[in-house]
C-alpha cells in the first residue's frame, strides 16, 4: 500500500456528490443522518480521498452530537487544523494532512480523562475499514491497536 496520501484527479472523480461537497467544499452533513455516527464495530477510518488512516474505533465515543466523534487522531500527524470563521464564530477546522480534505471540527468539550478533545467528523469524509479487513486492504500495521 502506498503511503503517498495526496489528492489526485482520479481520486476526486470517484467521490459521490456529497463526499465532494464535504471534503472539497467544506460542507457539513446532517447530524444523525450520516453513515458512521452510530457505528460501533472495531476498525479504522481513512480519508475517503486518499486512504490516509485518520481515526481508530478505539478512540471513538458517543458524544451525542449525531456525528462520529473521536478523542484523538490515529497519529498526531494524520490531521492538521486551522481557524474557521465561516459561521460568524471561531472554530477549529480539521483537515487530513495528506490530501487536505475537510473532515470536520475539533472542540474542547470531549472526555476529560482522554484529553478533553472531541474530533467531530463528517462520515462522508471517511471510509471505514473493519478490523477483519485491515490486512487485505493494506492497513495491517494498525492491527496492534486492537490487541
Amino acid at each position: 500500500m502506498t503511503t503517498d496520501y495526496g489528492k489526485t484527479p482520479e481520486a476526486l472523480s470517484r467521490l459521490t456528490p456529497n463526499q465532494y461537497r464535504v471534503t472539497q467544499e467544506d460542507a457539513t452533513e446532517p447530524a444523525f443522518r450520516n453513515e458512521y455516527w452510530d457505528t460501533h464495530e472495531p476498525g479504522i477510518y481513512v480519508d475517503v480521498v486518499s486512504g490516509q488512516p485518520l481515526f481508530s474505533s478505539t478512540d471513538k465515543y458517543d458524544s451525542g452530537s449525531g456525528w462520529p466523534s473521536f478523542t484523538r487522531p490515529i497519529e498526531a500527524t494524520a490531521v492538521t487544523t486551522k481557524t474557521d470563521r465561516k459561521l460568524w464564530m471561531s472554530r477549529t477546522e480539521v483537515r487530513s494532512s495528506g490530501a487536505d480534505s475537510h473532515l470536520g471540527h475539533v472542540f474542547d468539550d470531549g472526555p476529560a480523562a482522554e484529553g478533553g478533545l472531541r474530533y467531530c467528523m463528517n462520515s462522508a469524509a471517511m471510509r471505514f475499514v473493519p478490523l477483519a479487513d485491515l490486512e487485505a486492504e493494506g492497513y495491517g500495521d494498525f492491527r496492534g491497536l486492537f490487541a
